[in-house]
């Protein structure tokens, strides 16, 4: 492995080293744990506009069927690597069990800048990805989803193409596809809106008040710009949110309208309208801030929602915020952890804080399966059942075993998936 702070798959079994200690894990259900089921790794080719053939490097991982057939997205991004995809997939597996729904983890990805793709391009690298992934890929098997520099639009393409693979209409192969193609309602906002009910739910223990309470989300795409949104509407002061090439900060703190950001920023689009070219930078009422001015400034809730390993042990000592609520998957590494919880900064871990996301894909998948619609009140209503659930069995697990939030979800986590496993015969 590479570097101490650097590889997400070492970061993630260190967490369940300490989480297997914390709990006395067998030994033989820990060495199952530290491999993925099944890697694939392949080779996307796609005939670009100018004629010309790029061949792009696509993974997916699976983890562990234990508990059911394996769930995550897939994401775009040049950095995308297989110790990356491994991680990713690992916490998806760990993230399931804990919101309690019947699935493995998995997750994929391409790498690729997907911003330097034209429409068309973009669309065939989607459906060849696919096509490559075919084989091992299925409503029964393995169910992919959204992810960073994915969306409706991408999964809708991905949807199609599967379905002219098995020759029949297969919507539930993906989810957060767009809504009329077997979309869920609710789907596009889930993984904020889980991440607030568990911060109010977190705010609520410790009596604080959220018209008090100052936020700096990192990450204004989906679900940084959604859990923004709706943080904003509850009374919460966001002070400032960022994007890749920078961010903004309100020096009265008297807390940003994320709508009217976001308008500014959506004023500019790209690629047939699947990518905005704006930049919350576009705002100009507030001061700029870089990521790592943003990531240090002083506040109540910090919401990491942009990639993974942003806080580290290079700046863990200079966080100031009293709360960390982890959006993005695995934005903490595990030096910083250590760091963070020594200093009584409160972890609320990504395998709960964003499992709203994959909770609603859960229901998405299963109106698929039978052909149903539900409003949007009611994908809701369950959505508040499961967060609330997740976060207090997170929570009695943390006091049961004098622990962090973090170990918490691993240990409630861990006690189903090898549940799962020992009902299994393993």
């Amino acid at each position: 492995m590479s570097t101490k702070n650097g590889n997400p798959f070492t970061n993630a079994m260190r967490q369940l080293d300490k989480a297997a200690k914390a709990m006395n894990l067998e030994p033989h259900f820990k060495e199952v744990l530290e491999s993925p089921r099944r890697i694939i790794d392949v080779s996307v080719p796609v005939t670009m506009e100018k004629k010309t053939k790029k061949i792009f490097r696509g993974y997916r991982v699976q983890y562990n069927f234990s508990r059911g057939p394996v769930k995550g997205g897939i994401r775009f991004h040049p950095s995308v690597n297989l110790s990356e995809v491994k991680a990713l997939a690992f916490w998806m597996m760990i993230k399931c069990a804990v919101v309690g729904i019947p699935y493995g983890g998995a997750k994929g990805g391409v790498a690729v800048d997907p911003k330097k793709l034209s429409g068309t391009e973009l669309e065939k690298l989607s459906r060849r990805f696919i096509q490559a992934l075919k084989p091992n890929i299925g409503p029964n098997e393995d169910i992919p989803a959204p992810d960073v520099n994915t969306n409706a639009a991408i999964m809708g393409w991905m949807a199609d193409e599967y379905s002219k693979l098995a020759g029949q209409y297969s919507p539930a192969i993906v989810t957060g596809k767009p809504l009329d193609f077997g979309g869920s309602e609710g789907r596009e906002e889930a993984t904020g809106r889980g991440g607030l009910m568990v911060l109010d739910a977190y705010c609520k223990i410790h009596k604080m008040n959220p018209k008090k309470t100052t936020v700096v989300v990192q990450g204004f795409g989906n679900v940084g710009y959604n859990f923004s949104r709706l943080a904003h509407k509850a009374g919460y002061k966001i002070i400032a949110v960022s994007e890749a090439a920078g961010g903004i900060f309100d020096k009265r703190r008297e807390g940003m309208d994320p709508d009217h950001i976001q308008k500014t920023k959506k004023a500019r689009w790209t690629i047939d309208g699947v990518y905005c070219r704006g930049s919350v930078c576009d705002e100009k009422n507030y001061k700029f801030v870089t990521n790592k001015q943003l990531l240090e400034l002083p506040c109540d809730v910090l919401v990491p929602a942009a990639i993974e390993n942003q806080i580290t042990s290079a700046n863990a000592s200079r966080i100031r915020a009293k709360v960390v609520l982890e959006l993005a998957n695995g934005p903490t590494s595990a030096d910083a952890d250590e760091k963070l919880n020594k200093r009584g900064i409160v972890i609320i871990p990504d395998v709960l804080a964003n499992a709203g996301g994959v909770t609603v894909s859960y229901f998405e998948w299963l109106q698929n399966l039978h052909n149903e619609y539900w409003p949007v009140e009611q994908v809701n209503e369950k959505l508040a059942y499961y967060m609330t659930r997740a976060f207090n069995g997170t929570f009695e697990q943390a006091r049961l075993f004098k622990t962090d939030l973090r170990i918490g979800a691993f240990i409630l986590a861990l006690t189903r998936i090898t549940g799962a496993m020992r009902a299994r015969g393993y």
